[in-house]
């Protein structure tokens, strides 16, 4: 019977969410990054004979990660600080002889306000998505088209760094406020001109249609992603609610909320501070709150 032997093994901690608020005088800056950390080195007993005496524990490269997070100039920078990060590991550890550190980066592009040239100080997007749902009826006659239209934008994904609150207990006077934002607006019921031509495939547009109507529909989708973004960046909001209740056009619209949690990491047993200046989060997705709300006209 031949000898096995153990000739390559490495471990880590995979996908280690942190967000860093990086806070300026006048702006503030905001990155999120998915972690792995892998480690490679003199750690074979742990395999062939269960001696984890040579193991970095997991929950230690995650630690790792949050502290150099919150104290790395290089934060900003996703390849210069996944060099901090490694050459840190290699560097405190004698028998560990390789790290093997990737980052994904969340995309965040601050708010620009409308009527503004320079973006919001604390607010951020992160993406955009619309949708169209028309629904044309010809059950009153093939000469008597009518048609329903909702539009709208879905999971335009936005965040503000500070300027939000909470009234429950304990009560928060500062906190992240994120959510992903899903818009409906539907417009008025429309009538639609019957084609004339033989292969039907006339289509015609009223002349002097009314804007804000359904044949303005790009107009509105700005309008719509702009009132939503600057109702968010500019409204001191105690609650997502507050986002809804600012928020009212076309015929309809429906808003769907769920809440983006971004807990701040308990760094009191290093002493470090991260609780009355907190900077450095652990995002959360589930489980959330989520809030719906439909605005109609009278």
């Amino acid at each position: 019977m031949s000898e096995s032997v153990l000739t390559s093994a490495r471990y880590g901690k995979d996908l280690v969410r942190v967000f860093r608020v990086v806070k300026g005088k006048e702006f503030h800056q905001v990155v999120e990054y998915n972690v792995t950390v892998l480690l490679e080195g003199d750690i074979e007993t742990s395999y062939t004979v269960a001696d984890n005496s040579v193991v970095v524990a997991t929950d230690s490269i995650k630690n790792i990660t949050y502290y150099l997070a919150k104290i790395s100039p290089h934060i900003l920078s996703p390849e210069r600080f996944a060099l901090h990060l490694g050459t840190y590991l290699v560097s405190k550890y004698a028998h560990i002889h390789r790290a093997f550190v990737s980052l994904e980066k969340l995309r965040w592009s601050r708010i620009t306000l409308s009527g503004n040239v320079d973006p919001h100080p604390h607010s951020a997007y992160h993406s955009l998505f619309l949708f169209f749902s028309p629904q044309v009826d010809a059950s009153a006659g093939k000469d008597k088209l009518s048609a329903k239209v909702t539009s709208g934008i879905t999971d335009l994904l936005v965040l503000k760094s500070t300027g939000s609150a909470i009234r429950q207990l304990p009560e928060v006077t500062d906190r992240v406020l994120s959510t992903s934002v899903d818009l409906a607006y539907t417009f008025k019921p429309i009538s639609l001109s019957p084609p004339t031509d033989a292969a039907k495939l006339e289509f015609n547009i009223p002349e002097n249609f009314t804007p804000g109507s359904v044949w303005d529909g790009d107009a509105v989708t700005i309008r719509a992603r702009n009132g939503t973004l600057d109702i968010f960046s500019l409204d001191e909001s105690a609650s997502v609610q507050r986002v809804i209740a600012e928020n009212a056009g076309v015929e309809s619209v429906v808003y769907k909320l769920p809440n983006k949690h971004y807990i701040p990491v308990n760094m009191n047993y290093i002493g470090v501070d991260n609780t009355a200046n907190a900077e450095v989060f652990t995002p959360t997705s589930a489980p959330s709150g989520l809030i719906s709300a439909t605005i109609s006209r009278k």
